[in-house]
């Protein structure tokens, strides 16, 4: 299955940098109504069948998912988790693995991803602006990376803020 996530993955990039943006975008947001209602709606998530540790109980999930996984993770880029916690859940795992498995299939996913995205410039008539960059490489602003990275390094600690909050009288 992690060959499969990896390729998805690469395969969501390719189209992803072809694709008109209005179709991620909307894509986006559909998955993301689409999502909540999921876990909701359907069993198996929030009170699965089956709740205590993996063994017999549990249900494989089947590899050949880990190519449209992948490739729907990585075209629109919601990370694999959110994908496959569900999936997992459903299979019987409890949260605590299925949250736990969730970082090396998103690893699986993203890391060939990302290497697209880094080396391959946007296709002809996309709607990237590379001279408006701070510093590109490939698809990727690596200026606004590195400010994001900043800005939530340089965000207050929430016991900080609230330890500074509190006054006496």
């Amino acid at each position: 299955m992690l060959a499969l996530l990896g390729a998805g993955g690469l395969a969501g990039a390719v189209a992803a940098t072809f694709a008109p943006p209005r179709l991620i975008t909307w894509g986006f947001v559909l998955y993301l109504a689409a999502t909540p209602a999921d876990v909701l709606v359907r069993p198996g998530f929030l009170s699965p069948a089956h709740d205590g540790p993996a063994g017999d109980e549990a249900v494989a999930v089947p590899a050949a998912l880990g190519m449209p996984i992948g490739s729907l993770a990585s075209f629109l880029g919601v990370g694999g988790s959110v994908l496959t916690v569900p999936l997992l859940r459903r299979s019987g795992l409890p949260m605590a693995a299925a949250t736990a498995l969730a970082n090396p299939l998103t690893l699986c996913i993203s890391a060939p991803a990302c290497a697209l995205f880094l080396t391959a410039a946007p296709a002809a008539g996309g709607t990237v602006d590379t001279g408006a960059l701070l510093l590109a490489a490939g698809s990727v602003d690596l200026g606004a990376v590195a400010l994001l990275l900043l800005g939530g390094a340089s965000a207050p600690h929430p016991s900080a803020h609230s330890a500074r909050s509190t006054v006496s009288v």
